[in-house]
């Protein structure tokens, strides 16, 4: 455990909410203390009204910041002796807790306050810190936790039986500092949740933690259940298909689709083939604040129906629980774990499912650890059941919003470095889609930095190319439900006598038989798309209105519009629909220069502009209006269209 604080940087703090600021950032970049949003920390401060009256304010932080990046404005400040007088009551229901939090802030548009605050109020120390250390988390979820946790700690910490988080929470806290603070005391551990320090200063708070964290750590170390043993193991070679039909399952049970990721390294490997994995990784998360992203228990073995059937016992179990509450969760597993492939984590995007692993992940070393202390306890049901469906997390899951259309779903475009290939990404990103960018240029991997974005280099002629790169896909995010042939080449104009064979067969290779090769490695994903399968052919005018000079061009896209009209006929009772394009004059293209636009413009006695709008409508056609309508192709406007179509040229009196 490192201690990470630099007088340097803290020389230039000037008030106490910025040293929050600063010590939280520091617990939030050790992803051994939080994760994801996880944890919370506060200062008491006094400040003037409008009236200029002096007030005790807790500054808490607030509901959706994450300590590694939160700033000042993700602190919530609600009136002190309010919350303390809270503290008092003998019930407060949850719901009506945070109205009080919220209804009691001096500042209107600050964050909802954590559902601690009142917990934070009642700890007589001006700084407190609150994590889910691993090492902590290890020892109070091991057989005699509590004991263990004593005698690592002596009167350092005052130790409280596991309650929910929440008001009740708050009073149990209130009591055990009433009936056990002392003078040595300088933090209190929450079995199986997690540890708080306290201190008059910023730095006085956070170096309690370190030291407190890492006497845990020391202690694990001498009872030899610290450094695991990492052994290589076996990983199954190219399971794409078994992970897309694992995906299509688990959407199924979902509802809605969802992205899965596979995560194979060692260490991950190490834990899913154990012997044992059946009883300890069906024992729940190792923290509360874990239950609602990784769900009660992981799937083993890709049962899904084995999987569903356990739950709703789990659930029936307990019915009179959960009649009384609105359950807006879905019964769909997010942790599956398979000897051969490893770990897949689910969710409604990648960041969801990115969360999830790296939740898990930490569990897995929580587990491990815990068994060589003697055995890994979690959480009975009850309590785990009680947090998943605890009506603060239903309500926080229906104020969620709308999720945009392509939210789950994962797209692959072909060409995607430039033009119009690269505006379909746009497109398919901004609604909600998961992209995958195919492309011979290396730009295909650094035109975005964002998880739900996957760009490969890859020569599309090659079969073995495109093989891998749905391998990629199906690994990274689970399966393909749209896919977008827009690779192609346009050469320049020569007529048929002059035709080179070498020519017309390396405008074939690119626009026909890259787009047949990658239909056909990717007929069996599309086929467990959860929606259905999508495929949108970026043809041309040259389709129903060849021009001379460009013979091959317009007979590679003639064909691959053929080919798509008879795989839409083949592919109907696949549930897969196929829709094709034809652009014209696309000018803000990589092949458009401004010397070549002002060539051809000056050929047929146009000036640019005039040149770039020459069609019936007197309009330019861009790669995002051509991008738009790929993207409106592949949802619900066009859901029962296929082997269509569309012009999209501002009007063409020959394709008229």
């Amino acid at each position: 455990m490192k201690n990470l604080w630099n007088e340097e940087e803290f020389k230039n703090i000037n008030n106490d909410v910025e040293a929050r600021v600063y010590s939280s950032r520091l617990l939030g970049e050790d992803k051994s203390l939080v994760l994801h949003g996880g944890g919370n920390t506060s200062v008491k401060v006094t400040e003037k009204n409008l009236f200029g009256e002096e007030q005790e304010i807790l500054y808490v932080k607030g509901s959706g910041w994450d300590l590694e990046t939160i700033e000042a404005e993700g602190y919530a400040p609600v009136h002190l002796d309010h919350l303390k007088r809270l503290a008092e009551l003998s019930s407060l229901p949850d719901p009506e807790m945070v109205n009080e939090l919220v209804t009691h802030m001096t500042r209107a548009s600050a964050p909802t306050p954590s559902v601690e605050a009142i917990l934070h109020a009642i700890i007589p120390h001006k700084f407190v810190d609150h994590t889910h250390a691993d090492a902590v988390v290890t020892i109070t979820n091991s057989p005699d936790g509590e004991e263990k946790i004593r005698q690592v700690y002596g009167e350092q910490v005052i130790v409280v039986p596991y309650v929910m988080p929440g008001f009740d929470l708050a009073r149990v806290c209130a009591e055990q500092l009433r009936d056990n603070l002392n003078s040595n005391t300088i933090g209190m551990v929450l079995l199986n949740h997690g540890i708080f320090s306290f201190g008059e200063s910023a730095k006085q708070s956070y170096d309690r933690m370190i030291d407190l964290v890492q006497k845990a750590e020391n202690y694990l170390q001498k009872q030899g259940a610290w450094e695991l043993e990492i052994g290589s193991v076996p990983v199954a070679n190219n399971p794409g298909i078994k992970l897309a039909g694992l995906r299509q399952q688990v959407s199924d049970v979902a509802g809605h689709a969802m992205i899965m990721s596979r995560h194979s390294d060692t260490k991950t490997m190490s834990f899913v083939t154990r012997t044992d994995l059946n009883i300890i990784a069906n024992q729940g998360p190792a923290t509360p604040d874990h239950v609602i992203r990784t769900k009660r228990l992981p799937m083993m073995g890709g049962d899904i129906n084995a999987y569903v059937s356990e739950y709703q016992k789990y659930f029936n179990e307990n019915e009179p629980l959960a009649s009384e509450r609105k359950t807006i969760l879905d019964p769909a597993p997010r942790v599956l774990l398979d000897a051969e492939i490893g770990m897949c984590t689910v969710g409604r995007s990648i960041k969801d499912a990115n969360i999830v692993a790296d939740i898990y992940k930490h569990t897995m070393r929580t587990i491990q650890r815990a068994e060589l202390l003697g055995g890994y306890r979690a959480l009975p049901a009850k309590d785990i059941f009680d947090v998943e469906y605890w009506d603060l997390e239903q309500a926080k899951l229906s104020k969620s919003g709308k999720l945009p259309p392509f939210s789950g779903e994962v797209a692959l475009v072909t060409g995607a470095a430039s033009g119009i290939g690269k505006a379909c990404v746009d497109s398919l990103l901004a609604r909600g889609a998961t992209v995958v960018g195919l492309d011979i240029n290396p730009d295909i991997k650094t035109n975005y930095n964002r998880a739900d974005y996957l760009g490969i280099i890859c020569d599309v002629t090659s079969e073995k190319a495109l093989a891998d790169a749905l391998e990629q896909t199906a690994n990274s995010f689970g399966g393909l439900d749209m896919l977008v042939l827009n690779a192609g080449i346009f050469p320049g104009g020569c007529k048929i006598a002059e035709l080179k064979m070498q020519e017309w067969r390396k405008v074939m290779a690119v626009n026909l038989d890259a787009s047949l090769a990658l239909m056909t490695v990717s007929h069996p994903y599309l086929c467990l798309a959860p929606n259905g399968g999508r495929v949108v052919v970026i043809g041309s005018k040259n389709v129903p209105a060849p021009g001379p000079g460009a013979a091959a061009y317009s007979a590679s896209k003639a064909a691959l519009n053929q080919v798509a009209r008879i795989a839409a006929m083949e592919w109907g009772e696949d549930n897969i629909r196929i829709n094709s394009v034809h652009p014209n004059a696309v000018f803000d293209t990589g092949i458009w220069t401004e010397e070549v636009l002002n060539s051809r413009a000056k050929h047929y006695g146009l000036t640019v502009d005039e040149y770039k709008t020459n069609n019936i409508l007197k309009t330019e056609v861009t790669s995002h209006d051509v991008a738009e309508l790929v993207a409106e192709m592949c949802g619900p406007l066009f859901a029962k269209t296929t082997a269509s179509q569309v012009p999209i040229d501002g009007g063409n009196e020959r394709v008229i």
